[in-house]
Order: C-alpha cells, then sequence, then structure tokens
C-alpha cells in the first residue's frame, strides 16, 4: 500500500502496543495480523495473546475483555514488555480492564461509537471518560474515533451486507489506522485475508476496503500529529518467520521424528492451551505423521504408549488436568521403559483453573505425580522458538534412554510469538534409532534368547524390540519384572534392583548434557538469579535493567529439571545468593534446597501472567541492598 503521508515522520527504538476489545472484537486476529507484517520489515518481536476462557464471554463485559500485546523494536527484545505505549480499547469494559497499565503520557485510541450510556453503565462508569476530561487531565494522549460508524460508512457500497456483518470489520479498520500510525505494510495482511476469505469475495473485498480506509484516514487526518517508524533490528542472517511456541514444538516433533527415522503417532485430547499443537500436527501427514483425537485424555495416552510399543515415536499432549488423568499410563511407560513423549502445556490450576492464563505450577506433578517409585525427565521450553528444540530434546532422551519425557511449556509460550531463524535440517541433531532385530544373549543352555531387559552399558536402556519380530518375543505390562529375563517377578531383591536401575537410567541422562550457560560477564557478580521455563525473557530484560545502573548480577536458566545437570550444584554454592523467580509457590526452590542444601531465595506470583522485567529487577536490587547490608559493621 503506497503511503502518500505528509505526516512528520520521528524515528522510535521500540513501541509496545495493546489492542483490546471484546472477545467477539477479533483482537487476537488483529494482534497477530500486526505482528506479521511487524515481522515482515525485520523487527524484532515478542508478543502476549491475553483472552478469555469462555468461548463467548458476555459481551460488553469486564469478564469478556480479550486482548494482545505486541513489543517491536530494532533491537533483541525478550519480552511482550511490561506495559503498552499505545492502548486501542474498543469498548469500554477494554479502557476499564487495561487502562491501569498505560503509564501517564501512553496514548490511547478508543473507539468512541462504543462508549453508550448502557455500555458504560455495564462496567461501572458513572459517566463518560472519554468527555469529562478525566484521561487528557491525567496525562493521556486521546484520540476518540468513531471506529464502527467509519467502518459501516466504508463499506457503504456493500448493500448485500447487513450493519452487524459491517461493523465486524471494524478490526480491520483499526487494523489499518495503526499500520500506517507506525510505517507498517499491509501487503502480508491483504495476502491473509485473500487466503481466508476467498471463497467469499464479498466478505474478503469488505474487509480489504475496512484495511484500506483506516490507513487512509491515517493519510488525511489532522488527529495524529506525528507517526513513527521503529528500523530493522540486526539480526544473524537466515530465513525467519514468525512463529507461536506451541507451532514450534509441532514442528520440533515432526523434525526429530525424521531425524529418528520414525512415524510419528500423536494421541491427543483437546484441552486448552495445547490444542493448537494437535491442529498443526494433523495438516502434516505428508510428513509421516498420524494425529488421533481420542475420547479422553486416558484414552490418548494409551494411543501413544501403544504407537511406542508399536516401534512409532508416541507423542500426547496435554494440560495439568489432562496431565493428572494420564499419570497411571505414564507409569506404564516407566514399567515398559518404552520412549514416551507428554507434553504440558502449563496453565492455571488447580482443577480447571485459569484455562487460558499461564502458570509454572505443574513441575511437582511432572516429578511425583504418579505411584510408586516412578521416575520420568523433565524438560523444560524457554521461549516460544525454543519450543522447536526442547521438542527435539525431549525426543533425542525419551529414544535414547527408553522413557517417557514430560516436556514442560506454558500458555505464556504456546500462544506467544517471536521470529524464528529457521535451521537447516543437516544442522539438526541424528536421533537414529536401532531396534532389536535379533537375540542379544544366551540361555542356561547356550542357545540364543532375547532378553528384553538386557541393558546397554551406558545409558542402561533397554532394547527396542518391534512386535512380530521372529524370535523377540517378550511379555510386556504394568506387573514388575524379572531384571534381564523379563519375566514376571514378586521378589523383593529383584523389585529393589528394578527400581534402582530405573532410577539410574534417569541419572545417566545428566552424563550427556552440556555444562550450564552462566551470563555473568565481569565475573564480580555475588547474586545469582536463575530460572526455568518462561521466566528466562523476564530475568533476562531484569538482568539488563539490573546491569544498566552499575550493579554486578549472573543469571543461568535450566533446560533439564530431571535429571538436573551434574554441575549445578557448583554453580549454586558459587554465589552469595540465588534468587529464584517461578510462577508458583516455590516448587523448584523446594526441590534445590533439599537437593544442594542451598538457601535458595523464592520469588513467586501466580496471577495468570507473566513476570514483568520491572518486577525482577526490583527484587533483584532488594536482594543486592540484603547482601550489601550483611556487611555493614554492627
Amino acid at each position: 500500500m503506497t503511503d502518500m503521508s505528509t505526516t512528520p515522520l520521528t524515528q522510535l527504538d521500540r513501541v509496545v502496543i495493546r489492542f483490546a476489545g471484546d472477545s467477539g472484537d477479533g483482537m487476537q486476529l488483529t494482534g497477530d495480523r500486526f505482528t506479521s507484517d511487524t515481522a515482515a520489515l525485520g523487527n524484532d518481536l515478542s508478543t502476549l495473546p491475553n483472552f478469555p476462557a469462555e468461548i463467548r464471554a458476555p459481551q460488553g463485559t469486564l469478564p469478556g475483555v480479550s486482548s494482545f500485546q505486541v513489543h517491536f523494536a530494532d533491537h533483541d527484545v525478550a519480552t511482550p514488555g511490561d506495559a503498552p505505549d499505545v492502548l486501542v480499547a474498543m469498548n469500554p469494559a477494554a479502557l476499564k480492564a487495561n487502562l491501569a497499565d498505560l503509564p501517564r503520557g501512553g496514548t490511547l485510541i478508543v473507539n468512541a461509537d462504543e462508549f453508550s450510556r448502557r455500555n458504560l453503565a455495564k462496567v461501572g462508569y458513572a459517566a463518560n471518560p472519554l468527555e469529562d476530561g478525566s484521561l487528557t487531565g491525567a496525562g493521556y494522549h486521546l484520540h476518540a474515533l468513531p471506529l464502527t460508524s467509519m467502518t459501516v460508512e466504508a463499506l457503504a457500497p456493500f448493500t448485500t451486507l447487513t450493519r452487524k456483518e459491517k461493523e465486524r470489520a471494524k478490526n480491520m479498520l483499526a487494523l489499518g489506522l495503526l499500520s500506517w500510525l507506525y510505517s507498517r505494510d499491509t501487503a502480508g495482511t491483504e495476502a491473509f485475508l485473500q487466503a481466508k476469505f476467498g471463497g467469499a469475495p464479498e466478505i474478503l473485498e469488505a474487509n480489504l476496503t475496512a484495511l484500506r480506509a483506516g490507513h487512509a484516514y491515517g493519510e488525511t487526518t489532522e488527529d495524529f500529529a506525528v507517526r513513527y517508524q521503529v528500523a530493522p533490528a540486526a539480526m544473524p542472517p537466515g530465513t525467519y518467520r514468525t512463529i507461536t511456541g506451541n507451532q514450534a514444538l509441532a514442528l520440533g516433533l515432526v523434525a526429530a521424528s525424521e531425524r529418528a527415522g520414525l512415524p510419528l503417532v500423536l494421541g491427543s485430547y483437546p484441552i486448552t492451551p495445547a490444542s493448537d499443537i494437535l491442529h498443526q500436527l494433523s495438516t502434516l501427514k505428508r510428513h509421516g505423521v498420524t494425529t488421533l483425537q481420542a475420547e479422553d485424555e486416558i484414552a490418548a495416552v494409551g494411543m501413544a504408549l501403544g504407537a511406542s510399543f508399536g516401534g512409532a515415536l508416541g507423542v500426547t499432549t496435554t494440560s495439568g488436568p489432562g496431565l493428572a488423568l494420564k499419570s497411571e499410563t505414564i507409569g506404564l511407560a516407566v514399567a515398559t521403559e518404552l520412549p514416551l513423549v507428554v507434553v504440558d502445556i502449563q496453565r492455571g490450576g488447580p482443577s480447571t483453573g485459569l484455562p487460558t492464563k499461564t502458570e509454572q505450577a505443574d513441575l511437582l506433578q511432572a516429578m511425583y505425580g504418579r505411584n510408586g517409585e516412578s521416575p520420568v525427565a523433565v524438560v523444560a521450553a524457554q521461549s516460544p522458538t525454543d519450543c522447536f528444540d526442547a521438542a527435539i530434546e525431549a525426543v533425542r532422551i525419551a529414544t535414547t534412554y527408553r522413557t517417557p519425557v514430560i516436556l514442560l511449556s506454558d500458555g505464556y509460550l504456546g500462544n506467544g510469538s517471536e521470529p524464528w531463524n529457521v535451521p537447516s535440517s543437516a544442522d539438526l541433531p541424528d536421533l537414529t534409532v536401532t531396534f532389536a532385530t535379533e537375540p542379544n544373549d544366551l540361555d542356561d543352555e547356550g542357545r540364543p534368547v532375547f532378553h528384553p531387559y538386557r541393558r546397554d552399558e551406558a545409558t542402561l536402556a533397554r532394547p527396542w524390540a518391534i512386535p512380530g519380530t521372529p524370535g523377540l518375543e517378550h511379555r510386556i505390562g504394568g506387573i514388575e519384572k524379572a531384571d534381564v529375563t523379563g519375566h514376571i517377578s514378586y521378589d523383593p531383591d529383584n523389585h529393589d534392583r528394578m527400581v534402582r536401575l530405573r532410577q539410574a537410567k534417569i541419572d545417566r541422562i545428566a552424563d550427556t548434557l552440556p555444562p550450564l550457560q552462566v551470563d555473568d560477564p565481569t565475573g564480580e557478580a555475588r547474586v545469582l538469579v536463575l530460572g526455568w521455563g518462561s521466566t528466562y525473557g523476564p530475568i533476562a530484560a531484569a538482568t539488563r535493567l539490573v546491569r544498566a545502573t552499575g550493579a554486578h548480577v549472573a543469571r543461568a536458566h535450566l533446560r533439564h529439571l530431571n535429571p538436573l545437570p551434574a554441575d549445578l550444584g557448583d554453580l549454586l554454592r558459587r554465589y552469595d545468593r540465588v534468587v529464584l523467580p517461578e510462577m508458583n509457590l516455590g516448587q523448584l526452590a523446594l526441590l534445590l534446597r533439599g537437593r544442594y542444601l542451598v538457601d535458595v531465595h523464592s520469588h513467586t506470583a501466580v496471577r495468570g501472567l507473566p513476570f514483568t522485567a520491572a518486577e525482577l529487577a526490583q527484587v533483584l536490587h532488594e536482594h543486592l541492598l540484603a547482601l550489601a547490608a550483611q556487611e555493614v559493621p554492627v
């Protein structure tokens, strides 16, 4: 779209925009399209979708507000931003729910048409804030625009569309306006609309017209004294695309199955916020992927484990409530020592909890949520793009050590997006699997025999024999097996040995883990901030803020939670104080204190939202001051 505007252009290094409206206003689509157009310009970015759990929450109410925040910059960004610089509010509920997050001096673009007396009363406004001077008096730059009526007027030629149908395109008009204001090209969105509504020409043209009308309004209005531009970020060379964590995780599973030479079988039951993985994998059947939507969570994990028994890469995806239901079958996978990848996209709990909000509170469930001594490997992704690498690592561990692996992500990572430098397949690790094809032992009479629990000396993994392979018949099931032979055994000493062998197998995973990477540029830090999972971005941003004041702080992040890295204990003891932020009540801190006898200082929050960088920076400053105070003579 050619821009003929003469409005002065101001260069910015970063911007945070939040689109907010009713859950039927298309805010997630609007934010997603703005993000895609921003990525096409080469900005680094991070996003935070935030929406109600209900499919259609009550219209115009606070519980029904849906928002999408995008942070884009000419440099590396680690989070979606602590607070928006610009808030686009499509109704009074959106304004009231989000205004407290907008700093004084921020820009407000509001759909004035929706500020009727009825809509104001729904959310408790006694007076119209667009007219009573409260917003401008508080220092906000207010642009109250009749977005709904502007959309209807722009679509007047579309006589076969009802007014309500025309009003639905107001998000495209808002997107066109914001695209003009921040110098975004709309070609990508136009192509998206062509693909989405190509079969409905009038709907397509209506959306395109609304998009262009918003852009044209920006060019011709005098309501905006300046427009903005954010230069592309300096990023490593490569082919980039915008990707969400769930999309990256799905592609990582497919890439791992290709590198392992195994067909991928997903047994899954739809659950927020993991369902997108099922949706993504169901489109990739041409890559040897089979997706099975089961009738419940228990059936889904049973399908996946059955696929693993049959020689495939068995995967199941879920969230916290589903992980609880899968626990017995995961224990069966521990007993049978078969590879299984269990993906848990964590959400707020307990029970149904907060289905669309993020949390890190499934760690102890992943570690211990099964009966008996039932160890599994646990890995965690740290960013949306890292979900790809975490999926490959989960498959490596599962197939190498013949064990279930629980891969922890969360709603923040799963739904959030960022630019992804697409790797070359040649750069991915070789995960080739070798199946047992012939007897591996001799019986008491010296005849060849297959022993299903004759273990690899390095990994302690048992052989993986595809059912039907001649001469490799063996028992399967959850009753304890005799070491080596695999016969059913109730012998106390054998059970003790098998329990210890299964634990030792998990422990040996640590032998293949790389040394922990510690970010301590000066080597003078006495405080270490440690994290796992999606706290990676907020911790990185907070560390930058603290270092900008001249203070020294180190940081490290854990990918592997069971087993923990072999050098973690030495790292923890190297610093005078260890600070561990978690979106739970201190689950990893509990484990580290018990394992290493180190006084880990826990900082926790369970608000359904990620930490902000400013919050964590303040916490780190407080710990630095407390450490300094300990050295003051009394």
